[in-house]
């Protein structure tokens, strides 16, 4: 019975909808009847979606690092709700800062934050009042990196654990409200975040002295072959999030794909163990680290 359609009318804002999972939930949820404010930072987005959904779903200009367009979207959809309800909203949008910490910019680390934790908690307060009108629903998008971190992810997971804490804070927090604050977390899933994010990274190798880029190469190069790997379909989380929004008694947490269900798992391991476990998976690398920390 946990999986029951509830019958009441259903509207949801999907941000990062432009593409990889947000453009999945907003497609999928589309199909099952929900009215979809999709957001998205271009026309050519807009206009993509436009062409696979039906005439419920509506693109709206949201850049969550923009508090003028949180505002404007917020007064957008108002005024296209008519009086009628918002019952969810799916914290998507994301993305993905990788590198070993010493190539990293401050401004890149800074972006990290301002998207995945700051955007989130922005575009969650705009429109508490809407959920709590209708005692709804909060969908986060996580990720295994807020299981477990990796190295060369501290960017990124550190956004996706601060989510986690985020998720954990405003479920006890909104409980009087009625509104539910679920988390999704998904494996590795084919989406344009880490070619995007390996682009980056490139940038920052470029610009780093090379002697430092040389203590890091062996695993950049693994790290590189490992992104370059094709997870599985955004639909799936997708279907997820469905779940997460249709069922009468929702789950605290949806794993999509078993590295998911893996990582979870392992987390709970001993921490020594967990990381004699991660750089069996790497090669050896900062060879010349030691000479260059005794010279210090």
């Amino acid at each position: 019975m946990s999986d029951s359609p509830d019958a009441s009318p259903r509207s949801v804002l999907i941000t990062g909808a432009s593409s990889g999972i947000g453009a999945a939930c907003a497609l999928g949820l589309d199909a099952l009847g929900f009215r979809v404010f999709a957001g998205i930072r271009s026309e050519e987005h807009a206009l993509a979606l436009r062409a696979q959904a039906s005439d419920r779903l509506m693109p709206v200009r949201l850049d969550v690092t923009q508090e003028e367009q949180i505002q404007r979207a917020k007064e957008q959809i108002i005024e296209c709700l008519g009086g009628t309800a918002l019952t969810a909203l799916v914290n998507n949008a994301g993305i993905g800062v990788a590198g070993p910490l010493e190539v990293l910019p401050t401004s890149e680390l800074r972006r990290q934050f301002e998207v995945n934790v700051i955007g989130v908690m922005a575009v969650t307060r705009a429109f508490i009042p809407l959920l709590r009108a209708s005692g709804g629903r909060i969908i986060n998008i996580g990720s295994v990196s807020g299981l477990i971190a990796s190295p060369f992810m501290s960017p990124y997971a550190a956004s996706k654990f601060a989510l986690e804490a985020i998720t954990d804070s405003l479920r006890v927090e909104f409980l009087p409200f009625g509104i539910k604050v679920i988390m999704v977390t998904p494996g590795a899933i084919a989406t344009p975040i880490w070619p995007k994010s390996l682009e980056k990274a490139d940038e920052s190798l470029r610009t780093a002295p090379s002697q430092v880029v040389d203590f890091y190469r062996p695993a950049i190069a693994v790290l590189r072959r490992r992104g370059a790997v094709h997870g599985r379909p955004a639909r799936d989380v997708a279907r997820a999030v469905a779940r997460a929004l249709t069922a009468k008694h929702p789950k605290r947490r949806y794993l999509v794909g078993l590295d998911a269900k893996l990582t979870a798992w392992l987390r709970w391991l001993p921490a020594w163990i967990r990381d004699l476990l991660i750089v069996s998976r790497l090669p050896s690398y900062g060879g010349a680290a030691t000479s260059q920390g005794e010279e210090l």
